[in-house]
């Protein structure tokens, strides 16, 4: 069972006004991926293809990164306990997985699920799991444990990952990059993380509303935030 995490984000953003002659108008495309809503925000006269597309590309990567998907590449990492033949991308994001572990002093783990599985179980029933439980599924993380290569990769008996603190912002990431070689230079994409390249098409950056009400403007930036639940 999987813990659903709030979402923190807010997107505000307003219809562009300006006369279709001169450009294209503020288009909005919808999704989900990761548990999440996916939002793409773009003015270009071919925007409904272009979306489109960027929204195929997500449901790709989708099927690397979800735990909500048994079929995906880490559902099947985390079940058999190896992966053969891992995707390009899933190498790619573990390689940032490795990087941030070392840049935190190994306070960044995504070997953290069998724990974080533990105590979502555990919290649904009503209570706190015991301290014999959580030192077992203690045992059952660290990231030097964790092997990979273009072949393959491994995992020890009882270890899992969880992709859910970067997957999201490497999605927006991706998704941006795929845009902006469309010829766009002024899109907002929401993931669940967000990333926005160039401002507003009716000027001035991307205005964003935390769920605090707190109000922030994007541009040429990307922005993730949390919540305690």
């Amino acid at each position: 069972m999987q813990l659903s995490r709030r979402r923190f984000l807010t997107l505000s953003a307003a219809l562009f006004v300006a006369n279709p002659a001169q450009a294209a108008p503020l288009h909005r495309a919808r999704g989900q991926a990761l548990g999440a809503t996916v939002t793409i925000l773009l003015a270009h006269p071919d925007a409904p293809r272009i979306a489109a597309r960027a929204m195929a590309e997500i449901a790709r990567l989708e099927r690397i990164f979800s735990l909500y998907d048994p079929g995906s590449e880490l559902s099947r990492l985390n079940a058999e306990a190896r992966l053969d033949a891992p995707s390009f991308e899933l190498l790619d994001c573990l390689s940032l997985c490795d990087r941030v572990h070392a840049a935190t002093a190994g306070a960044f783990d995504p070997t953290i699920q069998p724990l974080w599985a533990s105590y979502a179980r555990h919290f649904a029933e009503g209570a706190a799991p015991d301290a014999g439980t959580l030192e077992a599924e203690r045992r059952k993380t660290g990231w030097h444990r964790l092997r990979f290569d273009a072949a393959q990769v491994r995992l020890e008996p009882g270890m899992a990952l969880t992709l859910n603190g970067v997957a999201q912002g490497f999605i927006a990431d991706r998704v941006s990059e795929l845009l902006k070689a469309e010829g766009l230079g002024d899109i907002l994409v929401d993931t669940g993380e967000l990333r926005a390249l160039g401002g507003h098409p009716e000027g001035g950056d991307w205005p964003v509303a935390l769920a605090s009400g707190e109000g922030l403007t994007l541009r040429d930036m990307a922005l993730a935030s949390s919540a305690p639940r």
